[in-house]
């Protein structure tokens, strides 16, 4: 079975890396998590800093979120969060949404808010999503290849090259992993 995996907030707003994320998420190789908590954050800061966004497009994407994974919600966890002690306390639903659906990993640009101390008791680790990305590329590296290729593919408005998603996805924050990408695929950096 596969390991699972929480989302936190910072690694769905982006789009490219959020698109990548789920795929990554729907082939199978993780079971990704997360909760309307989170969503919400993601959500809200796309209302604060993209106001040429719909409303409308927002709740369609928002939606397309949770359709993209089935299971994908994470409920009934709030007593948790009152008993964890986070550098921010608005990270602690993160935590307590990762320990209710027994997750091994979550995955954050934001490691220093969820330190090793308060995560290893329950058996969780923060990674970084570059971090992330290349172990998965570790255990199935013709999937997410392929994954990589097909996102580049399903851009068609305005279509988007395989060399500028890996450059975007660069840009992102996965320097690493475009780079194993990169190599794999025979493509220049």
């Amino acid at each position: 079975m596969a390991f699972v995996v929480v989302y936190d907030a910072c690694v769905l707003y982006p789009a490219p890396l959020r698109d990548m994320l789920l795929r990554i998420a729907r082939s199978g190789i993780v079971r990704a998590r997360w909760s309307e908590e989170i969503l919400d954050e993601v959500f809200d800061n796309l209302r604060k800093n993209r106001p040429e966004l719909s409303p409308t497009s927002l709740l369609r994407t928002r939606q397309l979120v949770c359709d993209a994974v089935p299971d994908c919600l994470v409920a009934n966890f709030s007593g948790l969060a009152d008993h964890l002690n986070l550098p921010d306390v608005r990270d602690r639903h993160v935590v307590a949404a990762a320990i209710r659906c027994s997750a091994q990993t979550i995955v954050t640009f934001n490691l220093k808010d969820f330190p090793e101390s308060v995560l290893s008791p329950f058996g969780i680790e923060a990674i970084h999503p570059d971090d992330f990305v290349l172990d998965t590329l570790h255990l199935a590296p013709l999937a997410v290849a392929s994954i990589v290729s097909q996102q580049a593919a399903a851009l068609r408005s305005p279509p988007v090259s395989l060399p500028h998603l890996l450059d975007t996805l660069r840009a992102c924050g996965l320097e690493q992993s475009v780079a194993k990408i990169h190599a794999m695929l025979g493509t220049s950096l």
